[in-house]
């Protein structure tokens, strides 16, 4: 996927800020919920159902249901499910890891973040691939800064978890975020470092490490939407809406890290202790 020139990406001030603002927090809100419900037992059907009502709640609409026909209220994607997986009958066991990615209308404007959440007894070679995307995500959203060039933002993302020896899905990509779900620009978890276009204050950039455990070639399921790792192991996703700034880079679906201390420290943080 190419980085489309600087010249189209949308540039919002003032209100207009505010309003992504409060529709990321309300994002962040329903992921969290969402997430918290996640464990051994339950369905993907009975989080998405939860995840609606929560939507309703807060006052938003999902910016994913009827979206191109999608037809769930989130995106709930389980071990070598890389994104866009359905709610439904599947059962979640004790060792998956479920990707779960909110997106709502809020006000007229938009709000995007993902997780990924290990359940029960995880291995940690998998513990390593959430940590390490948890990362490579905040390594990227430092980069969101006026002046800075968006192939270096998206070169950080793959240079960060290749170390580890994972790999970055090429097929989907992360992008601009505002009156609409997609907007310019296309944000890749690859590139090349010092390639335009050149960031400026105001663009807000839905960034979005899709990172696989073992190679990054995917297919899509019959279903027409869930995206798997072809060599089938695990994959990890997560997610947040990052406002450009000439200062340090404003996250706007901020919470606290599931990995604190990245790698050095595969003890995950329970979803209840990531509220802000």
């Amino acid at each position: 996927m190419g980085i489309l020139s600087g010249n189209r990406i949308p540039i919002r001030h003032g209100a207009q800020q505010q309003g992504i603002r409060r529709a990321c927090q309300k994002a962040r809100d329903v992921l969290l919920e969402a997430a918290g419900l996640v464990q051994a037992g339950i369905t993907t059907g009975e989080v998405d159902r939860a995840a609606a009502a929560a939507i309703k709640a807060s006052g938003c609409t999902s910016a994913f249901l009827g979206y191109r026909g999608f037809p769930g209220t989130i995106c709930i994607s389980i071990n070598e499910e890389v994104v866009h997986g359905i709610g439904g009958p599947r059962v979640i066991q004790d060792g998956d890891v479920v990707k779960i990615d909110v997106g709502v209308y809020y006000d007229g404007w938009v709000g995007d973040n993902a997780l990924t959440v290990p359940v029960g007894n995880v291995d940690q070679a998998t513990l390593k691939l959430l940590a390490a995307t948890e990362e490579s995500l905040l390594v990227a959203a430092s980069h969101a800064r006026d002046g800075e060039m968006l192939g270096t933002l998206c070169w950080s993302v793959e240079n960060h978890v290749k170390q580890y020896g994972f790999t970055v899905v090429r097929d989907f990509v992360g992008h601009g975020v505002g009156r609409k779900l997609h907007e310019e620009p296309q944000v890749p978890n690859y590139g090349k470092r010092g390639e335009r276009p050149r960031l400026k204050a105001g663009m807000t950039l839905a960034i979005e490490p899709m990172i696989n455990l073992g190679a990054e070639k995917t297919r899509i399921l019959a279903d027409g939407w869930t995206v798997i790792a072809t060599d089938r192991k695990p994959s990890a996703h997560y997610e947040h809406v990052v406002l450009v700034t000439e200062g340090e880079p404003e996250i706007l679906t901020a919470r606290g890290r599931m990995f604190p201390e990245g790698v050095a420290n595969l003890n995950p943080r329970p979803v209840s202790e990531l509220k802000p």
